[in-house]
């Protein structure tokens, strides 16, 4: 056969399949695209956050492992509407041979405009993407373009890879099959499928454990652990119910008479119970990725407009001084930087506290404190509790109280607002103690419900009891830990600042410069000299969750789209069959949108439940990430959904006039 046919043949092909065929090249463009871009963002140094380009690799990944799963996807759908196709030209004559020649034709040809298509435009947006990265991190910087080579050369490599394994897997296919089954491709799945009732249980019982874990899970830490499991879960639950309950559901339907025998219900059930096996993956991957769509883009908004409440339930003072190792020169000496420098730079200090501490993580038993190991800890265990001891005199000082211990006296403040009371006497360690009262405020922190990690205020009789309990903590540390030399009492001054803002960040980067220098062993922090290392990790966040969220968009359109077109294409022999035995054109049409909207707006449903569900546990982790605004969360997370159900309906519009098209 003369070579130039094929390419003649291939380039027919995807003519006349124009309707699979653009959609599945532009989103192939973009996915390329899209992964040129957030590849050469991960490799540009014009940044020097090193966090910034960690995050943007990590999604240079999820976007690289996205792009082999989803183009072998929706490659699926373009099998099935050529498999009949296939089966003609083999049965005209065309070996298997000659039609994979055709095949690699198409493919060469599908592969080189999108890789190409994709680069160029990856290289055409990328400064674009660059400068809303830079403006979202508030970031200014001289940056000037170039196009990165090696994201280039891995951009080409990855999708030749991923063409040539598509390319293989259909001539896998074709040689498996014979003509007649390839003449059948387009009709398989009209058997009616079975109910696997245990399958369906299955996803009951993993979706409700899911749900279990998101509605009952209290401790922040807990959630970190318990969330993916969750996930998980409800992850295989979805796929099993969508698979295997969707179809008991609708045989059930079936069986109600009252319901099925109606003419708008009968035809649109019982033609999904046919197609249900084919659907169930389909509709449940819209679901999963709705679901991803929802929380990603809700949750980063959060924290990326919740931008000030993270740095004030982080930095509850505008500028703080810890020093690890004191002694009175070192105190004096904090104390005349911060005066100096603050009136130098024009600013007031605010309810300045100076304070000693020492802070132990212990396990609570009852109205018992032991020291917590290592595995305690990381075991994020709801009875960790950190025991912040204050010695009286600092108390008194912060507080304006006259207030004396006699030994084995305390006092006890819980920071939580549903704190209880723990009783006449507490036992830390193997000392027990007389509660002389179980104080109800406390200047250094206020009753709050959002804090990670319980925790209680024990104000001592001096210095000498705190250093007991930091020696018996050390003495247990891992080894990891050994390079302290000990623990010691620390001594901690925290304070507002009255000021612009450029004064306030002047005189706290002039404080910590100095401290720095003249007084070793200590640390600053401060709101306004760390928001910019909080704008990068929360904006670079942020980033990352409108850029994957537009991908699983992207690829929840696509899949609506195809699931519209085999659906119109399976239904409209089925439904000319219907108006030859009599239903008219109004009551076909009828049971087409009912059948349509039954199954097309059901991922949605789940979605938005699956996202109110997790609702709770999200606000955990978020709380681990300093975000504690839940109605902020909340108003995102409706705002999002409803966007996007906007959104969903609007696509779902345009691909139903297709369907209806092809019905006719």
């Amino acid at each position: 056969m003369n070579s130039s046919i094929y390419s003649k043949l291939a380039v027919t092909n995807l003519k006349n399949n124009r309707k699979t065929y653009v959609p599945y090249i532009l989103t192939a463009v973009l996915t390329v695209m899209m992964y040129y871009i957030i590849d050469a963002l991960s490799r540009n140094s014009s940044v020097g956050w090193k966090d910034v380009r960690l995050v943007l690799s990590y999604a240079a990944v999820v976007v690289q492992v996205f792009a082999v799963i989803f183009l072998f996807y929706t490659n699926s759908f373009l099998m099935k509407r050529r498999k009949k196709e296939v089966g003609m030209y083999n049965i005209l004559g065309m070996g298997k041979v000659h039609i994979a020649k055709m095949f690699l034709v198409e493919m060469l040809i599908t592969a080189s405009v999108s890789i190409g298509a994709g680069i160029a435009g990856g290289v055409l947006f990328s400064k674009l993407m660059w400068l809303v990265l830079l403006k979202i991190l508030h970031y200014d910087v001289n940056m000037d373009f170039a196009v990165s080579g090696t994201a280039v050369a891995h951009t080409l490599a990855l999708f030749c890879v991923v063409f040539a394994l598509t390319l293989a897997y259909n001539l896998w296919q074709i040689k498996l099959a014979n003509p007649v089954e390839l003449l059948r491709g387009g009709n398989e799945g009209e058997r009616e499928p079975k109910t696997k009732w245990l399958l369906a249980a299955a996803g009951v019982l993993l979706v409700g454990s899911g749900y279990y874990v998101a509605l009952t899970t209290e401790s922040p830490l807990k959630a970190i652990q318990l969330f993916f499991v969750a996930v998980v879960c409800v992850i295989l639950g979805t796929y099993a119910l969508f698979i295997a309950g969707s179809i008991a559901l609708l045989k059930m339907l079936k069986k109600k008479k009252s319901f099925y025998y109606q003419s708008r219900y009968f035809t649109a059930v019982s033609g999904m119970i046919y197609r249900m096996k084919q659907n169930a993956v389909g509709l449940a991957n819209i679901c999963i990725l709705s679901t991803m769509v929802l929380v990603m883009i809700s949750t980063t908004i959060c924290m990326y407009m919740g931008m000030d409440d993270i740095l004030k339930t982080r930095y509850p003072r505008e500028f703080e001084v810890t020093a690890f190792y004191p002694d009175k020169k070192a105190e004096e000496k904090i104390l005349s930087i911060i005066g100096e420098e603050t009136r130098r730079a024009g600013v007031v200090e605010k309810d300045r506290m100076a304070y000693h501490y020492g802070g132990v993580a212990s396990i609570k038993q009852g109205n018992a404190f032991h020291i917590a190991m290592d595995e305690d800890v990381y075991s994020g265990s709801e009875n960790i509790y950190e025991l912040i001891m204050i010695p009286v005199k600092d108390y008194n000082a912060l507080e304006g109280e006259n207030v004396n211990l006699d030994e084995g006296e305390v006092l006890l403040y819980n920071p939580r607002m549903d704190a209880q009371k723990i009783g006449d006497t507490v036992q830390i360690l193997e000392d027990s103690y007389k509660v002389k009262k179980e104080i109800d405020t406390f200047s250094l922190e206020e009753k709050n419900a959002s804090r990670i990690v319980g925790g209680y205020y024990v104000i001592v009789k001096d210095e000498k009891q705190i250093q007991k309990y930091l020696n018996a903590a050390y003495a247990r540390l891992s080894k990891e830990y050994s390079q302290l030399d000990e623990m010691k009492v620390q001594y901690k001054v925290c304070l507002d600042l009255e000021g612009t803002k450029e004064e306030c960040r002047k005189a706290e980067e002039t404080i910590k410069k100095r401290i720095k220098e003249e007084v070793p062993q200590s640390n600053c922090d401060g709101r306004e000299i760390e928001q910019e290392s909080f704008y990068a990790i929360y904006g670079g966040l942020f980033f990352i969750g409108l850029y994957l969220g537009f991908m699983f968009l992207m690829a929840t359109v696509l899949i609506i789209y195809y699931k519209q077109i085999s659906e119109g294409y399976d239904d409209k022999e089925r439904y000319q069959i219907m108006q030859k035995v009599g239903m008219s054109k109004k009551e076909v049409r009828r049971s087409i949108r009912s059948q349509v909207l039954m199954v097309f707006f059901l991922p949605l449903a789940a979605a938005v439940l699956h996202v109110a569900v997790a609702f709770k546990v999200i606000t955990k982790l978020l709380a681990v990430l300093n975000m504690v605004n839940v109605p902020l969360f909340l108003l995102c997370t409706v705002a999002t959904a409803a966007v996007f159900a906007v959104f969903y309906a609007a696509v779902f519009g345009v691909t139903a006039r297709e369907y209806y098209r092809i019905v006719g």
